[in-house]
């Protein structure tokens, strides 16, 4: 299916316009990170509320980041109220807890405290968190629980990565946000696709397929792909089913948040 893209921008519109006046907040912060998915939300909140009632959070390891630089240009260019925060030091901190941590670790520390950040800001000026996950990270699991998944809403976490690669060149984004290696930015050299193993792309491509039920050979026809390579794929997204859910609770009253309550 193409996406339409007039419509997904009219959607997407709605759609923060809706969850701050739901929420009776005074306007959105976001963490701008350089890379495309901020860039994309941050053009779209902009667009929908007004630069006045957007606010983004750069909060590199170190002002020497490239990416930092780019969002830091971005924000200026849309006329956007921002604020710096280098994370080296408070991720540091943490480490200091414990002996000879991951780099894995390390990088979930730097996450979780960007979203500590966002949040002690949000709390401050009466504002909700938007997130910047798209549907290949949050399939994937390619994202940290209660760091950069931890936000309030997520406008683009129904858009592949390829399509908001699309909504972004029609919204206007710059094109050096759209023809940059995506990367979770949270040590040097870090590549997403280096990570996850596969290009967007073919990666989009496996996702589709899983979402309309299709069998893992005729995936394997449709994208061109290795069958083992999407055999793979579909046990990443079945390792982060616990990602996608509120802690699950057990079973004991007569209607249970997470499995029976309505909101």
């Amino acid at each position: 299916m193409t996406l339409d893209l007039e419509e997904t921008k009219d959607i997407l519109k709605r759609f923060i316009l809706d969850k701050v006046e739901e929420s009776g907040a005074s306007g959105v912060v976001l963490g701008l990170s350089g890379g495309l998915d901020s860039a994309v939300v941050l053009k779209l909140c902009v667009n929908s509320l007004g630069k006045e009632k957007v606010h983004a959070l750069l909060m590199p390891e170190t002002l020497d980041d490239s990416h930092f630089l780019d969002a830091e240009r971005y924000a200026r260019e849309l006329g956007v109220e921002y604020g710096i925060i280098e994370i080296g030091d408070a991720a540091e901190k943490f480490s200091e807890k414990f002996e000879n941590l991951s780099k894995g670790a390390m990088d979930n520390i730097k996450a979780r405290v960007r979203m500590i950040l966002l949040y002690t800001y949000a709390y401050e000026n009466n504002m909700i968190v938007m997130g910047t996950s798209n549907k290949s990270e949050l399939l994937t699991g390619y994202f940290t629980k209660f760091g950069d998944g931890g936000v309030d809403f997520m406008p683009i976490g129904d858009l592949y990565k390829t399509e908001v690669m699309e909504l972004a060149l029609y919204i206007g984004v710059p094109e050096k946000f759209i023809s940059k290696p995506p990367s979770a930015g949270l040590h040097p050299g870090q590549k997403d696709e280096d990570e996850l193993g596969i290009k967007y792309e073919k990666l989009d491509c496996v996702l589709k397929g899983i979402e309309k039920d299709m069998s893992d050979d005729k995936i394997s026809e449709n994208c061109s792909i290795e069958k083992e390579e999407v055999i793979r794929v579909g046990k990443m997204v079945k390792r982060s089913i616990h990602k996608r859910k509120m802690p699950v609770i057990p079973k004991i009253g007569l209607r249970t948040v997470g499995w029976d309550w309505r909101e």
